[in-house]
């Protein structure tokens, strides 16, 4: 795989640390790493970025904005209120691809969801993952709420027919209640796709290097990692169905 687009079922549930663990497993591995932000929202431009995160964490050296709206609202919102100029989905595709030219792995981090607009006419992150036939990562938290969601993403890119890679918790919790470790055995299920992954809460507020060293703990061999969803479930205490 050369691109990558991530996604999340919603905002605020770790899609940018899971790409930083992304681009820290491929990164090790001696893999050239790009990470392409198509529209940050919500930061001026004197802040970092989630691109710049992803750099910071995971040791990659190349990170793309193509734009940047100082609101916290969906990309096309937040252009319009801003009066400035949306991005695209051909744009994100164009973007991605020169990226990959030079590149052998390029991480393309959506904002909020698979189907928040980018611009007036409508343009989704998954619209710009068709352009590229490039699979989707689904990040998805771990409590409740969270199956429905997940079907929902899963059901619209089965729709488009855009490949589904599986499924990471972004966020797993360090004593996780009854619907999370229930969760570990219905995610892939509805999500019809596997679990990939389970990235600890708390994970962005480790050091580079601690971050870098545990990142493959976090992911599956089908990501570069080491994790294993079986044995995961059986230490986080699964109940049985």
């Amino acid at each position: 795989m050369t691109v990558i687009v991530v996604t999340g079922t919603g905002t605020e549930i770790g899609k940018t640390i899971v790409t930083a663990a992304l681009a820290a497993v491929a990164t090790s591995a001696g893999r050239s790493v790009a990470v392409l932000k198509p529209a940050q929202t919500g930061v001026s431009p004197e802040e970092t970025g989630d691109a710049d995160e992803v750099l910071r964490l995971s040791g990659a050296v190349t990170g793309a904005e193509l734009a940047r709206f100082p609101e916290p609202l969906a990309p096309g919102t937040a252009a319009r209120r801003a009066g400035m100029a949306p991005v695209t989905p051909a744009e994100v595709a164009d973007a991605a691809r020169k990226l990959a030219e030079d590149h052998d792995l390029v991480l393309v981090e959506g904002a909020g969801g698979l189907l928040v607009r980018f611009d007036e006419a409508g343009g989704t992150l998954a619209d710009a993952a068709g352009l590229l036939g490039a699979p989707v990562l689904v990040v998805a938290p771990a409590g409740l709420g969270t199956l429905n969601s997940t079907a929902l993403t899963a059901e619209a890119l089965r729709a488009r027919g855009i490949p589904q890679l599986g499924v990471v918790v972004g966020s797993w919790p360090a004593e996780p209640d009854l619907a999370a470790r229930c969760n570990l055995a219905d995610l892939p299920e509805v999500a019809g796709a596997p679990l990939l992954g389970a990235v600890p809460e708390g994970a962005g507020a480790l050091s580079p290097e601690a971050f870098r060293e545990a990142a493959a703990g976090w992911l599956a061999p089908a990501l570069g990692g080491v994790w294993e969803a079986g044995r995961f479930a059986a230490t986080a205490g699964r109940l049985a169905p």
